[in-house]
């Protein structure tokens, strides 16, 4: 798949620094993308209030593990375990983060907890701004709240890793919420969930969420002040 910049990507994320889901769903609605890049509402953030991230899309895929389990206990399952995080359930996408990054993996759906309070820090340490599953792939939660790790994902998970998922490969085509994510699209979610913007229409799209973001500025400062209302960042 195509690198992109470091310096690139920051750039496209600027463009749409304080623009909201919402903005974007009608900057895409604006370009003819009426039925695409809004994340099924089923894959909701971790925690309340201030969510907000904007990022490019860095993705893994993983499927089911097929087995077999052996039967092995206590410091033969310590043994057994060491070897599937070595060689069946690796994260290789993990390697190549930079900075701006959304981590988007494909878990199919599992109810295993991918992601936790050691491995998303140790991704936000190297660049990575967000985190998005399309099943649990999230545990640890209240430690991950207190680091404040932005993860959007179907709902919460205990089991790890062992003898649920393999890794199969990184920076290809995946599909969360009914859209595609390919490496390189912008991702933004808030608490009204995720959109996927195509990287060839992020300069297109983010002109009309623009234009629809600051007509809704103007509208609602006007009533802010009729209504005798302090200013906020949300209207200035």
């Amino acid at each position: 798949m195509q690198k992109y910049d470091v310096k690139e990507n920051l750039e496209i994320i600027k463009m749409y620094q304080h623009l909201r889901v919402t903005d974007v769903r009608d900057g895409m609605d604006w370009m003819g993308y009426h039925h695409y890049g809004t994340v099924h509402h089923s894959i909701r953030p971790l925690f309340r209030p201030e969510t907000s991230v904007i990022g490019i899309a860095r993705t893994g895929r993983y499927v089911p593990y097929e087995g077999p389990v052996p039967m092995v206990i206590g410091e033969e399952y310590t043994k057994w375990s060491a070897m599937y995080y070595r060689e069946i359930c690796t994260d290789k996408w993990s390697e190549d983060i930079q900075t701006g990054d959304f981590i988007c993996l494909d878990i199919c759906g599992l109810d295993v907890g991918l992601l936790g309070s050691n491995n998303t820090l140790a991704g936000v340490k190297k660049g990575a701004v967000g985190f998005l599953t399309n099943g649990g792939g999230i545990r640890d939660t209240d430690e991950c709240i207190l680091q404040k790790i932005n993860v959007w994902s179907k709902h919460v998970s205990q089991p790890m890793d062992q003898a649920r998922i393999r890794y199969i490969e990184k920076d290809c085509p995946v599909g969360i919420g009914g859209v595609a994510i390919w490496p390189g699209d912008l991702i933004i979610a808030d608490g009204d969930g995720v959109i996927v913007v195509p990287r060839k229409m992020t300069e297109d799209v983010a002109r009309y969420a623009w234009q629809e973001a600051s007509a809704d500025k103007v509208s609602r400062k006007k009533m802010y002040v009729d209504l005798g209302m302090k200013l906020d960042h949300t209207v200035k």
